[in-house]
């Protein structure tokens, strides 16, 4: 009898005991608070701001090679305020940022958080949402994480922070060999939003976050978000020439051999002073491929969903349309000519210059694209998912938005209707 109960116990430490190693396989790095000295440009007309700020970086303290981990960048402290200018309302500001990978392996890692907020008055301190991104370990050892530059979209306008001094490294992880990782040692950053990405805070993330998707490259990866990239677009409208940029980002996701596509303006947000009524807005744009494959691809957008009045904002949608290739190899995808039909009218809009979004590795389709037109496009339902940032804004006078700042962009008329670009609001 004594040694059932022996035996039992025994059994019960051991399963004790197994439970707690898993426990410890599994627990995050305690990511200690870093504080860091920081310069923050906020818009046009608002004096740059010196400040300090901390955040608390969480990622797994253990994992192996070949292993996506998710990594969470919690802003303990922004290092501005609310300019004591107007009140922020609930959902209006954004932060993205670049979060440096060193040790066993070197990568920038896109981050963002969800436009997601309290009201915050004039003059009060920033609450800005946790930002996420993923990491893909390829080497065994020690990888630090360490933050680097952010940004902070508050209504269409972007307050750019960057370190001052040496950032100390934030969280480690140690990385062990197996599980079968890639030959690659720097892989580029991922994100887990829509979206995107929101303006890249820096320069070394602009030079990583150009989206290289491999779909035969044995990873079963579907899904490739493109980098944002600015457009000037020289537009032509029913009465008169206007400029506009913005920021535009072209998502695919594997289907098959061919691809659908998702273009996304990213802060191209409209404000009419007319009103609108329900299905008279239509956009539509024309994917420019590059490398590989040649053509274009066309993708377009739901009509507006239900009346518009005057002054409130329009949002273009998510265009949507399918890519099937023309060829083999390494083919770009780059923002094209897009289009807006309204009320009976059209502007179209050439880009001045274009950046490449996206570049997938492609398998030649029967009656693809080379040379021609893609055009299995367009959606007949929701807006745009996308996260906030807006166009460049240049002349208008659109009261709490100028004390912001703002010297507003540019305004394409549409008929009757002036559309200004202005940012992207979450509605309720």
């Amino acid at each position: 009898m004594n040694e059932r109960r022996v035996t039992a116990a025994g059994a019960a430490l051991l399963l004790c005991s197994a439970a707690v190693l898993l426990g410890m396989a599994a627990t995050p790095a305690q990511a200690a608070e870093v504080s860091f000295a920081t310069h923050c440009v906020p818009p046009a007309g608002i004096d740059p701001v010196d400040g300090t700020t901390k955040v608390e970086i969480t990622a797994p303290a253990t994992a192996k090679v070949g292993d996506t981990v998710d990594v969470v960048w919690k802003f303990v402290q922004a290092a501005s305020k609310n300019p004591d200018i107007i009140d922020l309302p609930a959902n209006s500001v954004q932060p993205s940022g670049v979060l440096k990978a060193a040790g066993a392996q070197t990568s920038d890692i896109a981050m963002q958080g969800p436009r997601q907020n309290p009201a915050i008055p004039k003059g009060a301190a920033m609450v800005l949402s946790d930002m996420k991104g993923t990491l893909k370990l390829t080497a065994p050892g020690e990888v630090t994480l360490t933050p680097d530059a952010y940004t902070v979209n508050a209504m269409s306008t972007d307050t750019k922070c960057t370190p001052k001094e040496t950032v100390q490294k934030a969280a480690t992880i140690e990385v062990t060999a197996g599980g079968g990782g890639s030959s690659s040692t720097t892989p580029g950053p991922t994100t887990s939003t829509s979206q995107s990405a929101t303006p890249t805070p820096s320069s070394s993330a602009s030079a990583t976050a150009s989206a290289s998707a491999s779909p035969s490259d044995g990873t079963g990866q579907t899904d490739f978000t493109g980098k944002e990239v600015q457009v000037p677009y020289a537009c032509k409208t029913p009465i008169g020439d206007k400029n506009a940029t913005s920021p535009v980002q072209i998502n695919a996701k594997k289907n098959g051999g061919s691809f659908d596509l998702t273009v996304q303006f990213k802060k191209s947000v409209m404000n009419s002073p007319a009103d609108i009524p329900k299905d008279s807005v239509k956009p539509s744009m024309e994917v420019v491929l590059g490398g590989a494959d040649k053509g274009t691809v066309h993708v377009e957008g739901p009509t507006n969903s239900s009346a518009i009045k005057s002054g409130d904002p329009i949002e273009i949608p998510d265009l949507t349309g399918t890519y099937k290739p023309g060829a083999s190899g390494s083919s770009t995808l780059s923002p094209g000519v897009l289009t807006i039909k309204a009320l009976g009218t059209t502007t179209t809009c050439t880009p001045v210059k274009s950046e490449v979004s996206l570049t997938l590795d492609t398998s030649q389709q029967a009656n693809g694209a080379s040379g021609g037109t893609s055009s299995s496009g367009g959606s007949s339902s929701g807006g745009s998912s996308g996260s906030g940032g807006l166009a460049e804004t240049g002349s208008g006078d659109h009261g709490a938005l100028k004390a912001l700042g703002l010297v507003a962009g540019t305004a394409i008329l549409l008929g009757a209707a002036v559309f200004t670009f202005m940012p992207r609001r979450n509605t309720r």
